[in-house]
């Protein structure tokens, strides 16, 4: 072993767990955005809504739906890959051992890249989640209630 396979190791289990943090992140942003849905629509079911209430609370769920789009996107399985799971389904035991022996930097940078887009997709969804959930809704409330005032 050379003096760069821990360091390649170590390098590889971060860039796997950073996966696992933008994962969970994705869920529990997904759980939020589902749940702010289902309690936006029981809420304005049963309001008097202005016109501007309803065209910027629809604008504001449409981003929420956007939303929900990329962080479902973000999570979405990637069979074509040419690391890991994949690749690994079509090598026997011994060409995995050779492999991950010979690819780890291929196999970092892949990660690292698939990171990247899964980060990428979270900050789009948080931002529209923002605009969407905080901006736009809490706006439509306003313009129910002082149009119901």
């Amino acid at each position: 072993m050379s003096a760069t396979d821990p360091n390649l190791t170590a390098a590889h289990a971060e860039v796997k767990a950073e996966i696992t943090r933008t994962d969970t992140k994705t869920a529990l942003l997904l759980a939020f955005v589902g749940a702010v849905l289902a309690g936006t629509w029981t809420v304005a079911r049963d309001l008097p809504l202005t016109v501007p209430a309803v065209i910027v609370g629809s604008l504001g769920l449409a981003l929420l739906v956007g939303a929900a789009g990329l962080l479902l996107w973000s999570v979405r399985p990637n069979l074509r890959g040419r690391h890991g799971f994949p690749l690994w389904a079509t090598l026997t035991p011994e060409e995995i051992g050779a492999a991950v022996t010979r690819d780890l930097a291929a196999d970092i940078a892949g990660l690292s890249r698939l990171v990247v887009a899964k980060f990428t997709y979270l900050r789009r969804a948080v931002d529209l989640t923002l605009t969407g959930g905080g901006a736009l809704l809490i706006a439509a409330a306003l313009l129910t209630l002082g149009g119901a005032a």
